[in-house]
């Protein structure tokens, strides 16, 4: 038995080698395959051709305002919360009131004080002209001097610079109060518009301060089915594009929805960034039902010019170069007149030059027009990386 093991044994000893060199080498000494064309095709098309204006934007409510605080204090409480409906006039949040009366209960105090000394300086006019006709009556029959009846006629004078003086006081003193009840009043924090609360930055118990700048408490949105994409569009396009011009856009939160709008504004004033110019563009946008939020970021594709049933082709076919000799490419290049290109069509001595002229360019694709271009012609375009075939490793012999 153990010798008939053995004899096993040093058989696959020998042959066991062996086949392990011959199936390497029927690997590497395989027939060669037969290299793929650098190249796909695609066949012409017939449709319309839209080109855009494509930017980048921020959504936002038409009419966005800011509530703040024009007086200083601590939040009592909050009558508003986000996502919350408001109306005009109502309490959205009330600041502690009770230093504000009492500064109006100071200010009242002073108004009464100064009407008082106005009263009084009245009563002391009152007595210096009725003393003043008393004097004058005595002068006339030589009973006093020439000086007493000047000082009579000065002490008039004086009441009388007082109680413009007093009057003057309680115009101050009116004021003051005024100017303290319309602190107090502002303690109550009250929605200016219509609309929807999406944002609150205050708490009870938070102190606001109002010295430098009104303190942010509530944004209030005014109508959110009505929303506006504020987008900057490059100095190189912004002649492309004009007021009216229908809009396409994308958000991430729906990516297989496309939205419309209106290119409503394209403004002035230009933005520097980087060195490049742009401006900025408002298109507005409908959202009745409500699924676009403040803040989404917006692809946007403005149209600039639609062509209906033309002849199109990808603009990677319009692109594609043949490996053939760079002598050959030149010549044919000088043949090329402005506003044509070339299509290259498979044909039975490989592929063969098309010249065609070009027209609308989108943003994928070009209208294309010639004698020989018709609908379904097979053109080629460059192989993409997906589509390239694998390269085996090891060589072929043959």
């Amino acid at each position: 038995m153990r010798a008939f093991s053995a004899r096993i044994f040093a058989r696959w000893f020998v042959w066991l080698p062996l086949l392990v060199v011959g199936v390497t080498a029927a690997y590497f000494l395989r027939p060669a395959e037969q290299a793929a064309p650098a190249y796909s095709t695609v066949e012409v098309g017939r449709g319309n051709l839209v080109a855009t204006v494509s930017a980048t934007g921020t959504l936002s409510p038409l009419i966005t305002v800011l509530v703040g605080s024009q007086v200083s204090g601590t939040i009592e409480s909050l009558s508003a919360d986000f996502n919350q409906p408001v109306k005009t006039g109502e309490v959205v949040a009330q600041i502690e009131p009770s230093l504000f009366k009492a500064n109006v209960a100071e200010a009242q105090a002073k108004f009464k004080s100064a009407e008082a000394s106005r009263d009084k300086a009245a009563v002391a006019v009152n007595e210096a002209r009725r003393n003043l006709k008393r004097v004058a009556s005595l002068e006339s029959r030589k009973l006093v001097s020439d000086s007493d009846v000047d000082a009579a006629r000065f002490a008039l004078e004086a009441d009388q610079a007082e109680y413009r003086l007093q009057v003057a006081a309680v115009a101050e003193a009116q004021a003051a109060l005024d100017h303290e009840r319309f602190n107090l009043e502002h303690t109550t924090i009250r929605a200016p518009i219509d609309g929807v609360v999406i944002s609150r930055n205050v708490d009870v118990g938070q102190t606001v301060a109002a010295s430098l700048q009104a303190p942010t408490l509530f944004t209030i949105a005014q109508d959110l089915t009505r929303m506006q994409i504020e987008t900057d569009v490059d100095e190189a396009f912004i002649g492309m594009v004009k007021q009216g011009d229908p809009v396409t856009f994308t958000v991430f939160a729906y990516p297989r929805r496309t939205f419309n709008g209106t290119l409503g504004q394209v403004r002035l004033e230009p933005k520097i960034e980087a060195g490049v110019v742009k401006y900025n563009c408002i298109v507005h946008v409908d959202n009745s039902d409500l699924s676009l939020k403040p803040g989404m970021t917006a692809t946007v594709a403005i149209e600039v010019e639609r062509r209906d049933d033309v002849l199109k082709v990808p603009n990677a076919a319009l692109r594609f170069v043949p490996p053939i000799p760079a002598a050959d490419i030149a010549s044919l290049r000088k043949e090329i007149k402005p506003g044509e290109a070339v299509l290259w069509t498979p044909g039975a001595n490989g592929l063969e030059p098309r010249r065609v002229k070009t027209g609308l360019v989108g943003e994928k694709q070009t209208q294309v027009q010639g004698e020989d271009v018709t609908p379904g012609m097979p053109v080629a375009v460059p192989l993409r990386k997906q589509d390239e075939p694998r390269k085996r490793r090891g060589f072929s012999l043959f």
